[in-house]
């Protein structure tokens, strides 16, 4: 039988409030604090609270606090990705990010997602994993919603929410997102 933390990264639905995913969120949450606040300069300090945060990055990860997650452990990075002030990351599934992506303030990468069914959204929740390929940059207050992947190569216009995959080398914007153009043709 699966944990609730295994039916989770899973994407199966799971409990929430299951002990384990608790401690969990509340570790993320105190390395959280102290990256945002005590730590807030680029000092080895900060760099050893994003090891211990984000286990799973490359080299150069950057991150300009704030910075919000639930976990941390499900967020995979390439080398050279940058993430500007008030990003969120809700990594309740894999998040899976290439190298030299740049993401603008406010961008939003949500995993999770709830149940239609109103009874069912009462008790469990699951989540998708999301994928940004190389050499991407997401543009302000973006939304990438769960189950998505972003190719290599493309951009997310500012303000845009992504709700259907997103091919390599496009520009994507608006709400929903779609492809405008395909860029370096």
């Amino acid at each position: 039988m699966k944990t609730e933390k295994e039916k989770m990264i899973d994407g199966a639905y799971y409990l929430a409030g299951d002990p384990v995913l608790v401690k969990d969120r509340r570790k993320s949450k105190n390395l959280l604090h102290r990256l945002n606040v005590t730590e807030y300069r680029v000092t080895k300090k900060a760099r050893e609270i994003l090891k211990e945060l984000i286990p799973n990055a490359g080299a150069n990860l950057y991150i300009e606090p704030p910075f919000f997650c639930d976990y941390g452990y499900n967020i995979s990075c390439g080398e050279n990705v940058y993430f500007n002030v008030n990003c969120v990351v809700l990594d309740c599934a894999k998040v899976t990010i290439g190298s030299n992506v740049l993401f603008a303030p406010g961008v939003q990468l949500y995993t999770a997602s709830h149940p239609l069914d109103a009874e069912l959204r009462k008790t469990h929740e699951n989540a998708l994993p999301i994928t940004i390929g190389d050499d991407c940059w997401i543009g302000g207050n973006s939304v990438i919603c769960p189950g998505i992947t972003i190719g290599n190569g493309s951009v997310i216009g500012a303000g845009s929410v992504v709700t259907k995959d997103i091919p390599d080398n496009s520009l994507a914007v608006g709400n929903p997102a779609k492809v405008i153009r395909k860029l370096n043709e």
